[in-house]
This record gives structure tokens, sequence and C-alpha cells, in this order.
């Protein structure tokens, strides 16, 4: 008889574990991480922590747009500070197509070049901080398979396996997603099963009716280095055209939407 009962409630867990629809909710969490409201705006800094504890910092102002909730999306970064960065500029046009690459530029003013991040570069430092060009517009969901690790009462924790492993460096990711607010809360990265990188949402709060990270940190576990980002001054659906997203904002920024 116990045994009976073992095999009911076991089938019972498979079954409820076996109607969450996986699909589904990494498609919302992509939605509230990356498309809140039709555009947005906010001011950034970057506190970048070597191994030893030395600091350097970024200043910049990220204007974004969409063209279709989890589809194409238009993203501008703008360098204010510290000097040797200043002026520079990060370009995205994001496309949802799994067979057509984003297309990433960024503007170096000490030389006037406007310079295409290939898509073998996505992976790699974003301005010397422990983000990846990838991290800052959000890596397509299509490009990986998706699996449900675990469900707990607060969360969802998915399996996410690239379907071109030999584009990435690592060989899965784990990721935790708050069943509240449906955002990826900790990114966990690993290589021949060594956890080597951390994405995590540190602080969240409501803007405009939207849960929005406002402080977030990607470390390097092996060195203990480590990249805190905060954001400040957010605001969506503010009226971004499309000219603010083409290449002439690279020389010629929108200062109206920078102050």
């Amino acid at each position: 008889m116990l045994k009976s009962i073992l095999s009911v409630i076991a089938l019972s867990v498979t079954m409820q574990v076996g109607a969450v629809d996986v699909d589904a909710i990494i498609q919302q969490s992509e939605k509230v991480a990356y498309y809140s409201g039709q555009d947005g705006r906010s001011d950034a800094r970057m506190m970048i922590v070597d191994s030893q504890g030395r600091k350097q910092m970024r200043q910049f102002t990220i204007l974004r747009r969409d063209i279709e909730d989890n589809g194409d999306q238009q993203m501008m970064v703008f360098f204010s500070r510290p000097s040797d960065v200043k002026d520079t500029v990060f370009r995205v046009e994001k496309k949802a197509n799994l067979d057509t690459d984003d297309d990433r530029w960024l503007y170096l003013p000490a030389l006037d070049l406007v310079k295409r991040i290939s898509a073998g570069d996505k992976r790699t430092s974003f301005v010397g901080s422990h983000f990846f060009y990838e991290d800052v517009s959000g890596r397509a969901i299509l490009e990986d398979n998706f699996s449900l690790q675990e469900e707990t009462d607060s969360a969802y924790v998915l399996k996410a396996t690239p379907k071109a492993p030999d584009s990435v460096e690592f060989d899965h990711y784990v990721v935790t997603i708050d069943k509240n607010t449906m955002l990826p809360m900790l990114i966990d990265f690993f290589k021949n099963d060594n956890n080597y990188r951390r994405v995590e949402a540190v602080s969240v709060e409501n803007i405009q009716g939207f849960p929005t990270v406002v402080r977030s940190k990607v470390s390097d576990l092996s060195s203990g280095a480590y990249t805190l980002m905060e954001f400040r001054n957010i605001s969506y659906d503010i009226g971004l055209t499309d000219d603010i997203f083409s290449e002439r904002s690279l020389r010629n920024p929108p200062r109206e939407w920078l102050n």
C-alpha cells in the first residue's frame, strides 16, 4: 500500500512539473527584463573592481526603443565619464531572427572611428567591465534550449544549453526567475561543471508599474573581481523616435535626451 501511495505522489509531482510551460516562462522573463514599455531611458554607473580591489568607474546613459515585444529592438549607450571613454557610443540593432546576428557598433571618438563588433566578440568585455556586450543588450532566448530544473514557491530554476556551443565560452547556464516579477534574479554560468561567472539582480524597484532592476552585479568567481551597475532616472514610454538610433547619432548624440 505504501509503495502504491508513493507511486501516486511521484506521478503527481511529475505531472505538475510537466505542466509548467517553460517556453512561456522564458518569453515572459525576457519581456519583463528587456522590453518594459515601448521605449526607455536610464542613467547608469558602473564600478569595476579587479581581483586586487582596484576600482574604475564608467558613467553613461542608455536609450532603448522596441520594434516589437520579444522582437527587434534598438539601443544606444552614450558614455560621459571618465574622460578616457567620454563621447564613446555603443549602438545595437537587436534581431529576433535566430538566422540573423544582432548588429553592434562602437564609436571611438579619439579616432573618429566606428568599429563594428562581430558576432564572435559579443561575449567579450564591455568597455573593460565584467559585463559582456551581450549582457547589456540581452542574449536572445532563441539561442538556447531551456528545461525546468526546479520549481519552488517563489522561483523557477531553468537550465539553458546553447544551440551553437562552439559560439560561446560556457557549456550551460542556470537562471533563477522570480515568480512574482518574472525577472531573472540569478544566472550562473558553467564550463566543465565549474561555476565560473555569475550575473545577479541585486535590487529591484517598481517604476511606472514595471518591475525594474536598479542594481546588478557580474562576478568573476575564479578571481573574485566584479562589476556593479546602478541605474538612476529611469523612465518608460517617453516617445523616442527611430532617427535617434541611427548612425548619425554616434557622432551627433541627441543631447535633449542625455541631460
